[in-house]
């Protein structure tokens, strides 16, 4: 038996036979043609482009008609690339300069983008990520090389267990439910499409495990465990058991949680816990009020952005905040967290003129805003304009310093004035927040707390910058621990510090989305959670069976342990006691 760990992407537990994926991909040769045929390999390539095109676009309407239009529109930014004027010139250019044949000139066109993307180091919402663009390879080398080329996810004879290198999000959304219970791959992050594509599947999957698939071979029985990233091959007896037991347990619940869905989220003795819905993308807040959100803790704007060569316009911002308002109704609050994107996802104008070394350390977030004030004014203008058709409020990410808030501040007050004077409504005592996701605006929370109405504790980033491990590399995955003594007393400063003069304090990074979190959390004091909509019961189910003062004795022997494991194996004792039907999966 040998158990992997890596980075859980896909909730859920399945056992079955491995199929192993043939781990060296697309091959192609180096092939020249001579001068005489190079007009020719350029018309090949273009028809080949556009019939990769085409391929994209249709996938992009069967996933909009299965999955929804948000994961349909991966498919269709795929569709844009093969216009791309860049990304054209770049392929002639290797045909006409060195006489490559087509199909290497895609080949190694692809690979130079991807070792691009690579050493700048993974930054976040990367619009163009590494498995996109093999996927796109794949979609033009069809073409280019025809014949039959077998696919062996299409040939799959009996349910298993796909174990591969990487998968691409065209392949991972092709993925036949009914004959694939989950995967696991050596490569890819969270935050990839194809993670978000096994999201919208509901299939367990774990990514980032590394070089493992020398150790199994098809058709050997592997559980996939998309909870805790942990994968074993050639399970024993006891093993297969324990998570026999997990999945029916998970398949279970599921139907008490649809009961207990519109029930109160409060706690025995009576405390509410506000539940709130994070959400990409407008169509998401449909998801939120399905599952009894109180209202949309985080909206993230970046789609907005992404995929584009133009900004969007201030009237774009609007509709988008306006769709969101109409679904959550009365009464219920939307924070819209403003623009939290690197200056590489951008034209030249809004970034730095030469590449930065560290992207994720550099001009990203709150701090490319402030160096674009036209950019980020236009966002501020639009989401006060949309505080006059219901409960909104604004957020800024990324703070890292008390002057860098001010200026956001001023800036924001600035805004006002300027729609003041045009005579456009706005909720002129709007909520304003900050984000508190790096270690220095924890350890200042006193100061900036008397700044702000809210802080929003993004734990994703804050667990990363806090044990300087990157959540999307597979190398250092089992550095990145929610549960580390580090985090949890960051945590519990960030809510003592805003007590004093009343500040609201929310979490909505993925901890906040984990039952087992949810008595810890309760009991450093957090009365606010902002989680995926699809996580909204599983939590709520704690929330109603947990009383403030067990919560409370959780928190404080939590903190006096030493590792994130003796951590983890305490809450999953205390999972135990608390609400023993969900009790199901994880190792101790």
């Amino acid at each position: 038996m040998i158990t992997l760990r890596g980075i859980p992407v896909s909730p859920g537990v399945a056992i079955g036979p491995a199929l192993v994926l043939d781990a060296e991909g697309v091959r192609v040769a180096q092939r020249r043609v001579p001068a005489a045929n190079v007009d020719c390999e350029v018309a090949r390539l273009h028809s080949a482009l556009a019939a990769a095109a085409f391929d994209a676009t249709q996938t992009q309407r069967d996933i909009t008609a299965r999955l929804g239009a948000k994961y349909g529109a991966i498919f269709g930014a795929h569709a844009g690339l093969f216009e791309d004027p860049s990304f054209l010139a770049d392929l002639e250019h290797q045909i006409r300069a060195e006489r490559f044949a087509a199909e290497y000139a895609v080949s190694r066109t692809v690979r130079d983008l991807v070792h691009a993307f690579e050493k700048e180091g993974e930054n976040t919402f990367l619009a163009w990520r590494s498995a996109d663009l093999y996927d796109i390879e794949k979609r033009i080398l069809k073409h280019l090389l025809g014949g039959d080329r077998r696919d062996p996810l299409k040939d799959i004879k009996e349910p298993s267990v796909v174990l591969a290198r990487d998968l691409t999000p065209s392949e991972t959304a092709a993925l036949d439910r009914n004959k694939v219970f989950a995967f696991a791959t050596e490569h890819g992050g969270k935050t990839s499409h194809t993670a978000i594509m096994a999201n919208a599947l509901e299939l367990p999957a774990v990514v980032g495990l590394g070089h493992f698939l020398d150790q199994i071979a098809s058709g050997d029985t592997v559980i996939v465990d998309g909870s805790e990233g942990v994968v074993i091959l050639e399970p024993d007896a006891a093993a297969e058991a324990h998570y026999r037991r997990a999945r029916d347990a998970r398949l279970s619940k599921s139907g008490y949680w649809v009961v207990e869905r519109n029930l109160p989220s409060v706690t025995t003795d009576g405390v509410p816990i506000g539940l709130f819905g994070n959400i990409e993308f407008p169509d998401e807040a449909i998801a939120c009020s399905a599952r009894g959100a109180g209202g949309v803790g985080l909206y993230r704007t970046e789609f907005l952005y992404v995929g584009r060569d133009t900004d969007p316009s201030e009237e774009e911002h609007l509709r988008a905040y306006l769709r969101v308002i109409a679904e959550m109704g009365e009464g219920r609050p939307i924070v819209i967290r403003t623009l939290d994107l690197g200056a590489d996802k951008f034209v030249a104008a809004h970034g730095p003129k030469e590449p930065e070394k560290n992207p994720s350390l550099g001009v990203r977030s709150i701090r490319l805003c402030l160096r674009d004030t036209p950019l980020f004014r236009k966002q501020l203008r639009a989401i006060l304009r949309a505080s006059a058709f219901g409960d909104v409020r604004i957020m800024f990410p990324m703070i890292a310093t008390l002057p860098e808030l001010r200026k956001c501040l001023f800036l924001l007050n600035e805004v006002k004035e300027d729609l003041r004077e045009a005579g456009l409504k706005f909720n002129r005592e709007i909520p304003v927040g900050t984000m508190i996701e790096v270690p220095s605006a924890a350890i200042m929370a006193p100061e900036l707390a008397r700044e702000v109405d809210f802080f929003s504790i993004g734990t994703n980033d804050l667990i990363q910058y806090t044990l300087a491990a990157d959540r999307t590399n597979e190398l250092v995955a089992d550095l990145y621990q929610p549960a580390d003594p580090a985090v949890l007393r960051l945590i519990k400063a960030v809510v003592d510090a805003a007590r004093g003069p009343g500040t609201g304090v929310n979490v909505c990074g993925e901890m906040s989305g984990d039952p087992l979190f949810t008595p810890l959390l309760v009991g450093l004091g957090l009365r606010q959670l902002s989680l995926a909509p699809n996580n909204l019961p599983a939590v709520k189910a704690v929330v109603r069976r947990l009383g403030v003062a067990d919560a409370e004795r959780i928190a404080a022997e939590a903190l006096t342990l030493e590792s994130a494991r003796d951590v983890v194996n305490y809450l999953l004792r205390e999972r135990k006691r608390i609400h023993p039907e969900a009790a199901g999966g994880g190792e101790e």
